[in-house]
């Protein structure tokens, strides 16, 4: 593994604008959550050389802890897992399918676009994970084709919601990632990427998000005026 993935992939998201920091209008989730920061990791994609090193850190960390013959099949989540399982796969020599969110609703119907058979070892790969719900979904949508997927691997975790985790291992499922809101945050503050007075906002946050959220939820009403 290249010295300090955590780091690298850290310093990439500050590099490339893709963490986001907005405490007076906060993020909403897909699954309803509220946050002060957001890791846009669907700007990656226009970045050759970062996402190239990302890439190879993931292949190499998806061997190191999954193996070098242990998979079949590198699955993308629709839509923003497409691209990096592409290139996931590309570096591993290995087939891409990725999965629809839901069954598209004419022709085949299908969920699965690409080939899956009776018993592939599938990866599933997205660009993030914060509390689990949509990776829990495409699993599914993998195991009712007949495929095994017992891991996911994202460029960035959360890192903050423990439910998140206990989630994914209860219904068999193993995270992946090569950085964390603690690996940002520890480099946005060498780097001096927040603001001074913003960082005990983050911290804040990341301490406590239920809390958080709870405290700050009347800013999202008011965004929405």
């Amino acid at each position: 593994m290249a010295a300090d993935p955590a780091r690298i992939t850290s310093r990439i998201l500050i590099e490339t604008e893709s963490v986001l920091f907005r405490p007076d209008e906060p993020f909403v989730f897909t699954s309803g959550r509220i946050s002060p920061v957001y890791i846009d990791c669907r700007r990656l994609i226009s970045f050759p050389r970062a996402r190239a090193k990302l890439m190879d850190m993931g292949a190499e960390l998806i061997e190191e802890t999954i193996g070098f013959e242990s998979l079949d099949v590198i699955a993308g989540g629709e839509t923003a897992g497409i691209p990096f399982s592409a290139w996931i796969a590309d570096r591993l020599m290995l087939p891409m399918c990725y999965v629809r969110k839901q069954p598209k609703g004419f022709g085949r119907n299908a969920r699965i676009e690409g080939t899956v058979k009776e018993g592939d070892r599938v990866l599933l790969v997205e660009d993030l994970a914060t509390d689990g719900g949509s990776k829990i979904s495409f699993v599914d949508g993998l195991r009712e084709a007949g495929a095994e997927c017992g891991h996911t691997f994202v460029i960035f975790h959360y890192g903050i919601l423990p439910q998140g985790l206990r989630d994914l291992e209860a219904h068999g499922v193993k995270l992946h990632a090569l950085a964390t809101w603690w690996d940002v945050i520890a480099c946005a503050e060498e780097e001096n990427y927040f603001d001074k007075d913003d960082l005990p906002k983050v911290r804040a946050f990341l301490e406590d998000p239920d809390g958080w959220a709870e405290q700050n939820a009347h800013k999202v009403k008011k965004a929405e005026t």
